[in-house]
């Protein structure tokens, strides 16, 4: 297949080698060409930039990611998938790379370098897994220019909610002490095959200049500890991270409070009194 010869319908192409999403892997397929050119637009213009994509699946977002020039490192765990990803490296000659293995286990910097955005439909079983660890790299700014990540739209709101909400918890605060989050669009669950029980949305998140004298390491600690234990107040749920209430009084924040009506800066400058100590 040339790039003069127009791409077959994806589920054409789904049939053709016989691929079913697996529920065991967390796959819903996207197959709405609009809407997967949607996606792709939402970091901005994509022309000779490199994106890093994780279970890209038949492909489906891939072609909308190669159609818009860019460069695109594919991590791909089912190998049922990869003859299909194949046609479309075929297509789009040295646009895309196929890594054969598990998101999870992948060094991505080693593999796309700084400066990739991030664009995926990410497997539901391990998608929050992997924006915890993208959030919290130790080295700032990140690797990532951009992070436009498919998610379930509950976990969606939980990465842009305000504190006092229901949706507001550890997730919020790791994803917007150092970064602007926001939904881009939600996504009707008829989008996808098989459709998953439940709506998703596009999630859109930008690094920001990280507060000083405050590690990741530290805020994970401190919002494990609150969140942990959310029904309680400070005073319990702190008690197991050493000097974290003696923070809580230098900082003024009153210890019969509970973790949901602390604002994100409150938790960050819990962490920087901590790691002073």
């Amino acid at each position: 297949m040339s790039a003069d010869v127009p791409l077959p319908p994806l589920r054409e192409i789904i049939a053709r080698h016989g691929l079913s999403a697996s529920k065991a892997l967390g796959q819903n397929f996207l197959l709405d060409g609009q809407l997967l050119d949607r996606i792709a637009r939402v970091p901005g213009p994509l022309e000779g930039e490199t994106v890093y994509e994780v279970g890209p699946g038949p492909g489906g977002l891939t072609r909308a990611l190669l159609g818009a020039g860019a460069r695109v490192v594919a991590v791909e765990r089912d190998r049922r998938c990869l003859p299909a990803l194949a046609e479309l490296a075929e297509h789009f000659p040295g646009q895309l790379r196929l890594i054969e293995g598990d998101a999870m286990a992948i060094d991505e910097q080693a593999e796309v370098g700084a400066g990739a955005h991030i664009v995926s439909n990410l497997p539901y079983n391990v998608g929050t897994a992997l924006l915890v660890r993208w959030l919290m790299t130790e080295k700032w700014p990140p690797w990532w220019r951009s992070l436009t990540l498919m998610f379930q739209k509950e976990v969606a709101e939980r990465i842009v909610a305000k504190a006092d909400g229901d949706a507001y918890g550890r997730l919020a605060v790791l994803a917007q002490w150092r970064c602007e989050a926001k939904i881009a669009f939600g996504v009707h669950r008829s989008a996808f095959v098989p459709p998953p029980k439940v709506m998703s949305a596009v999630v859109h998140i930008r690094p920001i200049a990280a507060p000083e004298g405050v590690t990741p390491a530290m805020l994970e600690r401190v919002t494990g500890a609150a969140f942990g234990q959310r029904r309680k107040m400070l005073r319990q749920s702190l008690k197991s991270v050493p000097g974290a209430l003696e923070a809580l009084a230098a900082l003024g924040i009153d210890p019969s409070r509970r973790a949901e009506t602390l604002e994100v800066g409150d938790f960050v400058a819990i962490a920087k009194v901590l790691g002073q100590g």
